[in-house]
């Protein structure tokens, strides 16, 4: 549920323990809709690996052998093991273990349902698309996926074409259960497969001849059989879009990709009145705003009039009757951050996408406390209303079937041709007013530079397969060319802003806006910027002629080299792929040192390091020395969001989760060598034995803190002299910042991201600044205002210290972070200043304090 302080209803999460899903085998042709990391950091063997049956990270399904064949494709899916304990039974509703049943029994009735795996969930558990449509020979298949592609790769020719709107089959999209314990999705998409397999209305045989229906069952099944919000990784996917650090949203992503949906519908609870998309100020501005609004206020009109003919009272029922924000409300439920499915959805070619709150509340307390009866009868309240916005769905986009291809083709036409955005006139649908009106500049191209302009290599590969995993267009340069004023050498990368899906790759390149002025209250993050988050250096060529001989890239060129002759070798700590390449040599037992940011391997670990740099396409240089402090692997105590304990893991550190109350119930501190405190964790809570082991373990061990949690864990166990400022609570966004030169961010990026940003002043003998904000307004993007009395604003940061270290009086090397180097496992670029803060904590802790 996305649900801002504005609106009544709040949704909980309640967590329920339940034993994991056995899966059948064998397992049936599927897709793998990128279940996986990037391209080049599957070559660099980062993350799971893909199964023989099963399509690698990104691939398109209609190139794998099996998969040009017409509809239905009737494959039997495996049934898990019944499950008793699944949280949905309570509800009575589907469990997870009841789905792959009732599809393979409902592709034996209909010849219009076809059901396939398209990947595995973060616990591995399979995920379920249902495509329901009318029969289709090869041929016709084929001929739907030819339109489709020239929707997209020829969206002018598509535009003269009269015929083919006419021959296309509408694609729509309807996602359920992305959050785990709002479950009633799922069961409503089952209940409107079933009518829609076995309808003997000439209607609906008309629609499915005309329309494409897409049903990802359930999109989060770990939350749903547990009862949970997140997933297994405890991870809202409704925020990871264009990250994409889960594989359900990568699967999503690709389902969104190689489907092309004009419309697409996301199920979530609880709002009472049901909530129904499209939303209030800021919009998205790098959307075609105009095809937008005049498609998605329609269909949440004929949403809401659909739920209103089932005939729900408040008085009988508890139900309140819808709410369209967009008309509703001033602000406070937003479409501007990409992160969400309904956000990210149009940039893939949607021109309707909603997120809809169905309204009886069945979760968090009231999945506990109440009745097993009044909760089922709320959840079939909600499947009711589900339901009939899936059916209102489908029904616009038949009733508007030529005009809402039409208006997708001019989507893409109008990236294609490099067009300037359009603003969206006053008044295009009722009450659409200059509040509304958001609108960006698109440059000519982003350059990201092969060579010494380039900060990381690694970085930059990693951009480039994930620009490409998202399907943004990018070319390799095969001669040296100019533009914007700049000479850059063969091998720098384009991405070309004449292209269709131009909104995405600016979305994810642009340095954003600061919104701060506009609006008071955002519902979630304002800025992000992968150009400058994520390490790599990406040039912005506003203007001018682009003449580049290159060729499009399917995947990043390899990174790694390690340089001839002998002697050490250097491995300077700048991207997260030399964190985990570190940390595998530490892992092999390879006597590496640690000396000014970098690692120290010695000459007879060369075949070690060429290794790790094939894997993880790292760049090693000559060390001039061998000299620094021994380091050994980094066993770290945290006690940390999810996020931040997913993140550690996936840089290759060895984690174990502590709080207040492992602590307490007794903790062998012999295991670890810093402890990490963000969350869960209050030194002043400790019982006497708890805090006297600690203590213990300060005089031998490292500290590395974030937030308000961990300043006041510092504050409290009397760690550095420093007293922390907190800014504005829901402040977030991309800064500038001026990096000192210390052991943590001496060449870290020039910006970092902040959420609830904190500062510190006051700051001892001991300390050294890190990082500060920059002076002036800091904010480059996203939302940040003061208190109401004035303080917590971003002037009162400006110039103040960000990140800071030291030693305290018991050789215990510390850092504290102000900003948010970890969070949603976003900021890619910033991660290895946490793994700089984490190494050398380890290293020098212990040793005799000196002055640095």
């Amino acid at each position: 549920m996305r649900l801002p302080a504005a609106l009544a209803a709040v949704a909980f999460s309640v967590a329920l323990l339940a034993p994991g899903v056995a899966v059948a085998e064998p397992v049936p042709p599927s897709r793998d809709f990128g279940n996986g990391p990037e391209r080049n950091e599957k070559a660099a063997g980062l993350g799971e690996r893909a199964s023989a049956l099963r399509a690698a990270p990104g691939e398109d399904f209609r190139r794998r052998p099996g998969h040009d064949q017409g509809y239905p494709r009737r494959n039997t899916l495996p049934v898990p093991a019944e499950n008793p304990a699944d949280a949905a039974i309570k509800l009575g509703l589907v469990p997870y273990h009841g789905i792959a049943a009732k599809l393979n029994d409902l592709q034996k009735r209909s010849d219009r349902v076809s059901a396939e795996i398209t990947g595995r969930s973060h616990d591995g558990h399979d995920l379920y698309l249902v495509t329901v449509t009318a029969p289709e020979g090869r041929g016709e298949a084929r001929e739907q996926d030819r339109i489709r592609e020239r929707i997209e790769n020829d969206p002018a020719g598509a535009a003269r074409d009269r015929k083919l709107v006419k021959r296309y089959k509408a694609p729509v999209f309807f996602n359920g259960n992305i959050h785990g314990n709002e479950w009633e999705g799922t069961d409503a998409v089952l209940r409107v497969i079933e009518e829609l397999a076995s309808s003997t209305d000439p209607r609906t045989a008309a629609l499915l001849g005309r329309t494409r229906l897409y049903f990802n069952v359930t999109a989060n099944p770990d939350g749903r059989i547990a009862g949970t919000r997140q997933n297994g990784a405890g991870f809202d996917l409704n925020r990871d879009f264009i990250t994409a650090s889960q594989p359900e949203t990568r699967v999503m992503r690709q389902i969104m990709i190689d489907t092309q949906p004009v419309a697409m519908l996301d199920l979530h609870g609880y709002v009472n009145g049901t909530l129904v998309e499209p939303t209030t100020p800021p919009h998205g501005a790098n959307y075609e705003y105009d095809l937008f609004i005049t498609n998605a206020y329609p269909n949440g009109l004929g949403i809401e009039a659909a739920i209103l003919e089932l005939g729900y009272t408040p008085e009988a029922d508890g139900v309140f009757p819808p709410q369209i924000p967009f008309r509703d409300s001033a602000e406070g439920w937003d479409d501007w951050p990409p992160i969400f499915t309904p956000q990210y959805a149009p940039f893939q070619g949607a021109v309707a996408s909603h997120t809809i709150e169905f309204p009886m509340r069945v979760n968090g307390s009231d999945y506990t406390n109440r009745p097993v009866e009044e909760l089922r009868r709320r959840s079939a309240i909600n499947v009711d209303i589900a339901a009939a916005a899936v059916r209102a769905t489908y029904a616009f986009v038949d009733s508007r079937h030529d005009r809402i291809i039409a208006d997708q083709i001019e989507v893409f036409r109008r990236g294609a041709a490099g067009e300037p955005a359009k603003e969206v006139p006053l008044g295009i649908v009722p009450g659409f007013g200059p509040e509304d009106v958001y609108t960006t500049t698109y440059p000519r191209a982003y350059v990201i530079p092969a060579g010494n302009a380039q900060r990381s290599a690694a970085a930059a590969a990693r951009l480039v397969d994930h620009l490409v995993a998202n399907d943004v267009r990018v070319e390799r340069a095969k001669l040296p060319f100019r533009a914007g004023g700049k000479t850059y050498p063969a091998g720098s990368y384009v991405v070309d802003m004449r292209q269709p899906k131009r909104g995405l790759a600016n979305v994810m390149l642009e340095p954003g806006q600061d919104i701060s002025p506009r609006v008071d209250a955002m519902y979630d993050i304002s800025g992000w910027s992968h150009a400058l988050l994520w390490g790599a250096t990406v040039d912005t060529v506003a203007s001018g002629s682009l003449h580049v001989v290159g060729v499009p890239v399917s995947a990043a060129a390899p990174t790694g080299s390690v340089p001839d002759g002998r002697g050490p070798l250097a491995l300077a700590v700048r991207d997260a792929k030399e964190v985990r390449a570190v940390n595998d040599l530490l892992s092999q037992g390879v006597e590496a040192v640690w000396a000014d940011g970098a690692v120290v391997v010695p000459a007879g670990a060369r075949g070690a390091a060429e290794a790790v740099a094939d894997r993880y396409g790292v760049a090693f240089t000559r060390a001039r020395s061998g000299d620094g402090v021994p380091l050994t692997p980094v066993r770290v105590a945290a006690a940390v969001s999810a996020d931040e304990l997913f993140t550690l893991r996936e840089l290759g550190f060895a984690v174990t989760p502590v709080s207040t109350a492992v602590l307490n119930a007794g903790f062998d501190w012999s295991g670890a060598d810093v402890l990490v405190v963000s969350s869960g964790l209050s030194y002043a809570a400790l019982d006497p034995q708890a805090r006297a082991a600690l203590d213990a373990f300060l005089a031998t061990g490292g500290v590395v803190t974030r937030g308000g949690t961990g300043a006041a864990f510092n504050a409290a166990a009397g760690l550095l002299t420093a007293t922390s400022v907190a800014g504005r609570g829901d402040a977030n966004g991309v800064v500038r910042v001026t990096n000192g030169d210390g052991q943590v961010a001496g060449d870290a990026p020039a910006h970092a991201f902040v959420y609830s940003p904190r500062w510190f002043t006051g700051l001892g003998p001991e300390v050294t600044v890190e990082q500060s904000y920059a002076a002036g307004d800091p904010l480059v993007s996203g939302h940040w205002r003061p208190n109401p009395d004035g303080t917590g604003g971003q002037d009162a940061a400006a110039g103040q210290a960000a990140v800071v270290s030291g030693r305290d009086e018991r050789g215990a090397a510390v850092v504290l972070f102000g900003t948010e180097p970890l969070f949603r496992n976003h900021p890619k670029g910033l991660f290895p200043q946490v793994a700089r803060a984490l190494y050398w904590s380890a290293a020098v802790t212990g040793s005799p304090v000196t002055t640095r």
